[in-house]
């Protein structure tokens, strides 16, 4: 018999494959999931690179932006929030990193056909990582997000295996419920492995930083001692999370009974009076039903199926109304936004609706003295990219050192290539240069059409080989050329842009000029 302890026990091969592969979508799910905790609030290529992970994805952009406009984040002013670059400057770095990461997660468990289980360990997931959020502002060491990736990771074991093998997740919870055996110890006899050693597991395939695995390991002992660094900190943070928790989402709200053991354990070695146990409870509740009211859902977390300390049925099912969609799976269900469709181009029928919203909010960051300029230079770049329907947009800038303009951010479509390659000189005939001389708005309804494909240099016409229809809005201050704007789709636009969105198109590029003004 092996003397390894069960957690140290290797996970099956035929579970970890499983769970592993391309055929369950977690394979992708884990690749998603490493680039964004790599992600590191680096000035503006943080902001800039977690904004171009949102933006690719419609359905979590959309999502974002709501919890953005809810009553708990909106700004004073009511002006609404459209552009993601504008969203993690209102809602923080970290808690934009922390729900795309759980947004992932909802995204891809979703599909299980056993929604009643997979609901109640999602939702204990994204509670247990709004509760790590609350007790980061009681952290003594830098990067204390961390300890909120770490709680949301700290029930994927029992997530996976409620949403890929349900018969084994019934097992363990019927021996769980039965009263003889702890989860550990259940998970140990059903899989082979405990649901902890499973996530470690599957965390290191997906290379997750050591710091988040080794804070998921058992934490034994009914009063903690205080933290000796700060891996041991995350680690009793994370273990606080998860049993918040799960009393958090099995009662619907903080419990006298539960804040007095979370404190007995956890007070003394988190330096946590028993008021501020209710507070950061109290304040994860409020996030999690702001969140899941930005959703627009029916009724939050929460249920009274199980008995305190118990949180399945008898079933071994998670407590909730039959029939009804459980509120954390209908996050990856909702309407991905508010288009009424679109253009064959590509470019929304809405187009001006969206551009209006988007010189009202760059509007009111200016107003507000909020914004610096590469941060506008983001959010117009933004705007006009989602707004117009384009597959590729960019700000190029003049480069004194090189004697070159040379593009600075990009969104879309191969947006690191293009970037790279999107480069020309100060001076020539063609019709990036005839724009910046005239400092004329260009845009361009069908490229393939002779006199302009006559005017395109050789560099445009090898990097954007496919471009069909685009615009061009140079950046001119007092008669210096400076840069100017790109997008472009690749489908000519016989709809052409209407003098509205026109007027607000130019607009939006007075909001970047006017930054950039002596």
């Amino acid at each position: 018999m092996s003397s390894n302890p069960p957690e140290d026990r290797p996970v099956r091969a035929y579970l970890l494959k499983k769970l592993c592969s391309d055929d369950e979508g977690l394979f992708a799910l884990g690749v998603s999931i490493a680039r964004v905790v790599q992600m590191a609030d680096s000035d503006d290529q943080g902001t800039q690179s977690l904004a171009y992970h949102v933006l690719s994805d419609v359905a979590l952009t959309q999502k974002i932006l709501r919890l953005a406009n809810t009553p708990q984040y909106r700004q004073a002013s009511g002006a609404p929030v459209t552009t993601i670059s504008h969203a993690i400057s209102l809602l923080g770095f970290d808690n934009v990193k922390t729900t795309a990461l759980a947004m992932l997660l909802v995204d891809t468990m979703a599909n299980s056909k056993h929604a009643q289980s997979v609901r109640v360990e999602l939702e204990a997931a994204l509670c247990a990582s709004l509760v790590g959020r609350e007790l980061a502002r009681y952290s003594p060491y830098q990067k204390a997000e961390e300890a909120a990736i770490g709680a949301l990771f700290k029930n994927l074991g029992p997530l996976l295996i409620a949403s890929r093998e349900h018969e084994r997740f019934r097992e363990i919870n019927a021996l769980v419920v039965a009263g003889e055996h702890s989860q550990g110890q259940a998970s140990q006899m059903i899989l082979g492995s405990t649901y902890d050693t499973l996530t470690a597991t599957v965390l290191r395939e997906w290379k997750i930083p050591d710091v988040i695995i080794r804070s998921l390991a058992p934490l034994y002992g009914s009063t903690l001692r205080p933290p000796a660094d700060r891996t041991e900190w995350i680690r009793q943070v994370v273990h606080f999370s998860m049993d918040a928790a799960r009393a958090l989402t099995r009662l619907g709200g903080v419990a006298a009974d539960d804040v007095r053991l979370l404190h007995q354990r956890f007070g003394n070695s988190l330096a946590l009076e028993r008021e501020q146990v209710t507070t950061v409870l109290t304040r994860a509740r409020s996030s999690m039903d702001a969140l899941l009211n930005s959703m627009q859902l029916d009724g939050a977390s929460g249920g009274s199926a199980g008995e305190p300390g118990d949180p399945y049925a008898e079933s071994g099912e998670a407590p909730g109304a039959a029939g009804t969609l459980p509120s954390v799976l209908a996050l990856a269900s909702l309407d991905s936004g508010a288009k009424e469709g679109a253009y064959p181009s590509g470019k929304p029928f809405d187009a001006r609706e969206q551009l209006l919203a988007g010189v009202q909010e760059l509007t009111e960051m200016r107003v507000e003295g909020k914004a610096r300029v590469n941060e506008l230079v983001q959010a117009v770049l933004e705007t006009l990219y989602r707004s117009m329907g384009f597959r590729f947009a960019t700000v190029c800038l003049k480069d004194a050192k090189t004697g070159q303009f040379r593009a600075r951010i990009a969104l879309g479509d191969k947006r690191a290539l293009r970037q790279e390659g999107f480069v020309f000189p100060l001076q020539g005939k063609d019709l990036f240069h005839l724009a910046l001389e005239n400092d004329a708005d260009l845009m361009i309804a069908d490229a393939s059409v002779a006199k302009i494909r006559d005017l395109l240099p050789k560099w445009h016409l090898d990097l954007l080989p496919d471009a069909r229809s685009f615009i061009v809005l140079p950046l001119v201050v007092q008669g210096v050329q400076l840069g100017l704007f790109y997008a472009d789709r690749a489908q000519p636009a016989p709809e052409g842009v209407a003098p509205d969105e026109t007027s607000l198109i130019r607009a939006l590029k007075a909001q970047v000029l006017a930054a950039l003004s002596p």
